[in-house]
């Protein structure tokens, strides 16, 4: 059984990757600019926006599932439309397909969301995640859009890098106290994502780790896990920062948690300092 994971070259899919080589599937990847580094993986360049070459992909491919982990920000062509063209190809071709989606689909009007709430995306990059679910699901209705929240490591994830940037002094800005979200371990997720593609799950799902957390407390807890000095990193408040986008949003992902053998950690868990 082949696997082909889109967006493999990524922070999520590197981890979906190795998930996938160690429960021995054969297993497929693409990238946009530059393939990871596992020597195992058939590696195929694809631009989501080129929809004769999504095609292409996938009759040269014809996995069993894709798993969609690619990331195009808030360019509508590669997050909206690209998303959906992948679901259309992988419907032709009854390919079984996961798209990976994000809270930042909600404006945290109503703070706790779970599966059966609509977006209200308040961003651009909000807005084409929620086309990209929208239309996935409607070109491809046995898909499972899987929505997630700030991603987290060991180390090798964004939110981690500013942390020790901030903690070192060598990055300006601040952590915000109000900015609420539910972090989730990469390894979780990524497990996660292979048994929603292993199994009959349809439709839409939360993949947030337990514990809903801010920005900063996620931050004190990676620089206490990771030895630094947790006093030095900055606070702020997200709403006296003009910056857009939504403050607090807690995914409730207890009721996709109750059909997954994976164990969605909270960041208290599996940020906590070894004893």
């Amino acid at each position: 059984m082949t696997v082909l994971i889109v967006g493999g070259s990524g922070f999520l899919g590197a981890e979906l990757i190795r998930q996938a080589l160690a429960a021995g599937h054969a297993t497929a990847a693409t990238y946009a600019t530059k393939p990871g580094g596992s020597p195992e993986v058939a590696w195929r360049q694809l631009d989501l926006r080129d929809a004769g070459r999504v095609e292409a992909v996938m009759a040269e491919v014809r996995p069993r599932f894709a798993i969609n982990a690619s990331s195009g920000g808030s360019d509508w062509a590669v997050t909206a439309q690209g998303a959906i063209l992948l679901a259309m190809a992988t419907a032709k071709y009854g390919v079984r397909l996961v798209h990976v989606s994000s809270d930042s689909v909600f404006s945290g009007a109503r703070v706790n969301y779970d599966e059966s709430c609509l977006p209200d995306p308040v961003t651009p990059y909000g807005a084409a995640k929620a086309a990209a679910e929208t239309g996935a699901l409607l070109v491809h209705p046995k898909a499972v859009v899987a929505r997630t929240s700030l991603i987290i490591g060991d180390g090798g994830s964004e939110h981690e890098r500013i942390v020790h940037e901030l903690a070192a002094g060598t990055r300006d800005g601040a952590l915000f106290t109000d900015d609420v979200r539910c972090p989730v371990h990469v390894t979780d997720l990524a497990s996660s994502l292979l048994e929603l593609a292993s199994n009959d799950s349809t439709g839409t799902r939360h993949l947030g780790g337990a514990d809903a957390v801010s920005r900063h407390e996620l931050g004190v807890l990676v620089a206490r896990r990771d030895g630094l000095n947790a006093s030095h990193l900055p606070s702020g408040l997200r709403a006296k920062s003009g910056l857009p986008g939504a403050i607090d949003v807690r995914l409730d992902s207890r009721a996709t948690q109750r059909g997954l053998h994976t164990k969605l950690r909270g960041a208290r868990e599996f940020c906590a300092v070894p004893v």
